[in-house]
């Protein structure tokens, strides 16, 4: 690995005018300048940043912290995190969180020993008083935290019932994801409250979990601890794939017998027969917007919108009648 010292050396400079060169700190030279960058590029020279940060007080690190990395959406959603934060001279260390304060509580620790410049979450532990940095709340919004991106779920939960209405549903089966997110309780209502204007029946199947694992073993407990149904607004689109595959092992037809509808629009809700029904999440959106706040917190950029909600919107295919 190259040093800085060879890279002075390199250049006929000194270690400190490499330094100043590289952090853009302090006068240099303008031949000085041009020779450090030639020599930085032909030695393949890339600054230590954990090193940096650590002497520095501050890096261009930020940390993204997500509740279960196995879920299609998150990747997508670090995707965007990803190319805004690359494309601005960020880094971004990653976090699977799994639900599991322990986990998250080791991050807390690492971000903070390591002077990471502001942390995105995903997951639904700890707040932005724990960090002591610029924190951007992803995916979900609270009340108590004032910068945050997420798609309007009250609004998705609403077209995904009018979908099943328009759909001829008579007896729903709506899916309420994890009590403690805020965006699963804003899509419970959301559905909930078309539902009743319409005076549809339907009853509420209680889910405590996002986890990818999980959605087999819920899909078979919907069926056993349920009054026959002939739709299912699902929590997500994982746990529609999950319903769809329970749904046809007892034999019923989909759309025909029980139809189903999905919330993400993950890549694998159009390439699978029938095609499933969905609300869409533009989770790179969320992300790349995300970390655009993020940075502009750090670098102490204006923000005109402090609490972003992003639309969804219906995705049809062939999951409803």
């Amino acid at each position: 690995m190259v040093t800085i010292k060879e890279v002075a050396e390199y250049a006929g400079v000194s270690v400190a005018t490499v330094s100043r060169t590289l952090n853009n700190s302090g006068y240099v030279g303008k031949q000085s300048r041009i020779k450090v960058e030639e020599a930085v590029k032909t030695l393949g020279y890339y600054p230590n940043e954990i090193a940096r940060s650590l002497y520095q007080k501050t890096s261009k690190m930020i940390g993204l912290l997500l509740p279960d990395i196995s879920n299609p959406y998150f990747p997508l959603l670090a995707k965007g995190v990803e190319d805004y934060a690359q494309r601005n001279g960020y880094m971004v260390i990653l976090g699977n969180v799994e639900d599991d304060e322990e986990k998250e509580e080791m991050y807390v620790k690492f971000f903070s020993q390591y002077n990471i410049s502001g942390v995105l979450s995903a997951a639904s532990g700890k707040k932005s008083q724990t960090y002591q940095v610029p924190f951007v709340l992803l995916d979900r919004a609270l009340e108590e935290e004032n910068y945050s991106i997420a798609t309007d779920d009250q609004l998705g939960g609403e077209l995904a019932a009018k979908a099943i209405i328009d759909a001829k549903g008579k007896q729903v089966v709506v899916m309420a994801g994890p009590g403690n997110v805020a965006g699963a309780n804003d899509r419970l209502s959301g559905a909930l409250s078309v539902l009743n204007d319409e005076g549809l029946s339907y009853q509420v199947f209680e889910t405590h979990t996002y986890q990818v694992d999980k959605a087999e073993e819920t899909a078979v407990e919907l069926f056993e601890s349920t009054r026959p149904f002939d739709s299912v607004i699902a929590s997500n689109d994982v746990y529609a794939l999950a319903v769809m595959k329970e749904t046809i092992k007892r034999g019923h037809r989909i759309p025909e017998d029980i139809q189903i509808i999905g919330y993400d629009d993950m890549l694998f809700s159009r390439l699978m027969y029938p095609g499933l029904t969905t609300i869409a999440q533009p989770a790179y959106e969320v992300g790349y917007q995300g970390a655009k706040m993020l940075v502009d917190l750090i670098e102490k950029n204006s923000i005109e919108q402090k609490k972003v909600k992003l639309k969804p919107k219906l995705m049809m295919r062939d999951s409803l009648r």
